[in-house]
């Protein structure tokens, strides 16, 4: 593996990365926690830093050293009134296959339990992998900060990114119009929420091509959550109480007919969200005639992210076989 006896302080310390590296995992600081001074080989062993992070972090330097790799969302002076959106950001991975102009783009959204953003192992890792599959890929650093309707505000952030790429579309060699989601967790429920109608149409913004949820929440149901909310938590990310929240499009599965394409991976022994939520968001898009994959893998838990070294090994790989066979 890249950079296997490399600590991860000194890999994030490369000047060259200095606009994202204190977003490798967003709100922790990683530099006064044990994990800056472990090597990449050591932190295998620390709960959910696993995949290839060194072939992430590879990668990151080679977007970076092209000079044209990350884009700010919101403008200082839209950052000076709202905190919440400064690091608020897309960056680009261009793959250097030449077919991949011609194809949708990926659009990734890491997890983090609407109080981090992963990209140490959800982003950057996971878009080399696609990389290598001949597709570009773009990840999403999103706001996770404020006490009222995040949710939206996230998809304010999802309609900001993708209007950029479709704005540049020249310069990303891409059509901005064709895209497929790919989102972990947290991640994986904001994109099923993007397919709804508080996401793409509430924007003008085309449809996704295809959608790659990887074990995401994608219901609110009291029998298939793992815990009870507070009232703070539903008022900072809906903006209203749970059961009203419950009534609206947060309530995934009753809101799947928007959804394009789907393949859903997770692992069956996945401790923080329930495997539940794939299976009935499958059977609500099958029940719809929607295409969909499920795959689950027989052991391993959550935040598995490329799937190096268990049976979810390749899946990134499996998605796009999936997906151009349709």
């Amino acid at each position: 593996m890249a950079y296997e006896f490399n600590t991860l302080g000194s890999l994030l310390s490369d000047s060259r990365i200095r606009k994202i590296a204190k977003d490798a995992i967003r709100n922790r600081d990683l530099e006064v926690e044990p994990v800056w001074d472990k090597t990449l080989s050591d932190l295998k062993s620390e709960q959910f830093f696993s995949g290839e992070i060194g072939c992430g972090i590879k990668r990151l330097y080679e977007a970076a050293d092209t000079g044209d790799w990350y884009y700010p969302l919101y403008s200082e002076a839209e950052c000076a009134e709202n905190e919440a959106k400064k690091g608020v950001s897309l960056v680009w991975f261009p793959s250097d296959q030449t077919e991949a102009d011609h194809r949708p783009f990926i659009f990734l959204v890491p997890g983090g339990g609407f109080v981090n953003v992963w990209n140490l192992t959800e982003g950057w890792p996971i878009a080399e992998r696609f990389n290598r599959c001949g597709y570009h890929v773009f990840v999403l650093t999103y706001q996770i900060q404020g006490d009222e309707k995040l949710l939206e505000k996230d998809m304010e952030d999802f309609a900001r990114a993708l209007n950029l790429v479709r704005e540049q579309q020249e310069h990303f060699h891409v059509n901005g119009s064709d895209y497929i989601t790919c989102g972990f967790s947290a991640g994986g429920y904001l994109i099923c929420l993007w397919n709804t109608d508080m996401g793409y149409p509430a924007y003008g913004i085309p449809k996704p091509q295809a959608s790659f949820p990887v074990y995401p929440v994608v219901t609110l149901r009291k029998d298939i959550r793992y815990g009870d909310p507070d009232r703070a938590s539903c008022i900072r990310l809906y903006g209203c109480s749970l059961e009203e929240a419950a009534a609206r499009e947060y309530e995934i599965l009753n809101h799947v007919d928007g959804f394009p394409p789907s393949a859903i991976f997770l692992a069956a022994g996945d401790e923080l969200v329930n495997p539940e939520n794939s299976k009935l968001l499958a059977r609500a898009l099958e029940e719809r005639k929607i295409p969909c994959k499920l795959e689950i893998g027989p052991e391993g838990g959550h935040g598995f992210a490329d799937g190096s070294g268990m049976c979810m090994a390749g899946w990134t790989e499996r998605a796009i076989q999936w997906f151009e066979a349709l």
